[in-house]
């Protein structure tokens, strides 16, 4: 695995629910855990995020946090094809944000288009699937 230059840390409420939904129903590889406190670095298609369930002395929290978290942030997660992750999703019978659908995106003098779908996890972060569909 190549290390990513920037990987999100997010803390949960309940570790090993959320580490089932990111492993388990998402299918990300937990490349290495610790126990203590309960932290995973996980990875899928090249993306990378860690999960750390929250002890209360993070000292890098600057504000109470409320769920759901992560309020006013998506994660995008680029993968190819996007169909069998959403069929992952509906067959463990998980709630979409939103199904599937395509966004065209201004990118210079063209536009850029993307099929994709947005789900939550367990406290509340938006996680956005998406795959490339073409440049017009």
């Amino acid at each position: 695995m190549e290390w990513s230059s920037l990987t999100p840390e997010l803390l949960v409420t309940d570790y090993q629910k959320s580490f089932s939904f990111y492993v388990e129903t998402l299918g990300f590889t937990a490349e290495f855990t610790r126990d203590d406190p309960l932290f995973a670095y996980l990875s899928l298609e090249g993306a990378q995020l860690m999960i750390e369930e929250r002890t209360g002395s993070e000292w890098w929290v600057t504000s109470e946090i409320n769920h759901p978290y992560g309020s006013g942030i998506n994660f995008q997660i680029t993968v190819d094809p996007i169909d069998p992750y959403a069929s992952r999703l509906k067959n463990d019978e998980c709630q979409l944000f939103e199904g599937i659908h395509e966004e065209w995106y201004q990118v210079d003098e063209g536009e850029r288009g993307n099929r994709q779908f947005l789900i939550q996890d367990p406290d509340g972060y938006l996680l956005r699937f998406m795959e490339h569909i073409g440049t017009r």
